[in-house]
């Protein structure tokens, strides 16, 4: 039997989380009308993501009228757990759906760039916090660790989360691939036209389906997408406004990718190669 998954394609309310949450309810409830059973939402949708800020940032020196700008971001981010979460679990709970989504999360006086993932009877089932921000993100997120890197089972297939640019890092993708992930999860806010191919690249080398969703805003149109494990794209890429995305997998497809390559696996060369990871626990 085909499994419907939903990829999500909107714009965050910057420094407005309870809106957020709001919008992020409504969107679970369309995507799970649509058979989905999997829903995916970008990066930094509860809490936003602050394109074209700097916040009063230079060498040397910061602004006051910066320093409030990160107020105003701070106080609209989220603890892990806490009422955000809760209501997030809750409409996993009531749709029967699998839910990824990015969330700006607060922890002590640091911000993270966090992807939380929750079960169908609404308990938070792990969370990965974003490795390495990019460029600016650096100045305003911490650094995560390989503690938050999960692969989980949902009983449909095992499903992980790779944000944004760390797409980018090969070693990550391993740790993921070496994990046995089978449906990747992509949230992102990159709107390049490189973005589609490195999701098909992505799929195609960890012959797995990969789920990418984009945010939707005035600065950032899009790109989500649906991409199989020999690399073809089911759904999108997206650029025309917000939408939901969804396509029927036929999970065997895995297998049959994996005949000639598994880099986890066949094709990869353990007595040439090892891979170790801090911080990661089975």
């Amino acid at each position: 039997m085909p499994l419907t998954v939903a990829v999500v394609q909107a714009g965050a309310v910057l420094f407005d989380s309870d809106a957020c949450l709001g919008k992020a309810e409504g969107l679970i409830r369309d995507a799970a009308a649509r058979g989905a059973r999997l829903v995916v939402f970008p990066e930094a949708f509860i809490g936003g993501y602050p394109k074209g800020e700097d916040f009063g940032a230079r060498v040397g020196s910061r602004t006051a009228e910066g320093r409030q700008l990160f107020r105003r971001y701070f106080e609209g981010a989220v603890d892990v757990p806490g009422p955000a979460t809760a209501r997030l679990g809750e409409a996993a709970r009531s749709h029967a759906v699998w839910l990824v989504i990015g969330v700006i999360e607060r922890g002590g006086g640091t911000l993270y760039c966090t992807a939380l993932f929750f079960a169908p009877d609404g308990s938070l089932a792990g969370k990965h916090r974003k490795l390495m921000p990019t460029a600016m993100e650096r100045l305003i997120w911490g650094f995560g660790d390989g503690s938050t890197l999960p692969v989980i089972e949902t009983g449909f297939g095992r499903i992980g989360a790779v944000i944004c640019w760390e797409n980018y890092m090969p070693l990550l993708r391993a740790a993921m691939y070496q994990q046995g992930i089978q449906l990747y999860c992509a949230p992102t806010v990159d709107d390049r036209e490189t973005w589609p191919v490195t999701m098909r690249h992505i799929a195609l080398e960890g012959r797995c389906f990969v789920l990418s969703a984009c945010q939707h805003t005035e600065l950032i149109r899009g790109g989500s997408l649906i991409v199989g494990p020999l690399g073809k794209v089911l759904a999108g890429p997206c650029y025309g406004g917000e939408c939901i995305l969804t396509a029927d997998l036929d999970m065997g497809e895995i297998a049959e990718g994996k005949f000639d390559l598994d880099v986890a696996g066949h094709y990869a060369r353990p007595d040439v190669f090892r891979l170790s990871v801090t911080g990661l626990t089975a």
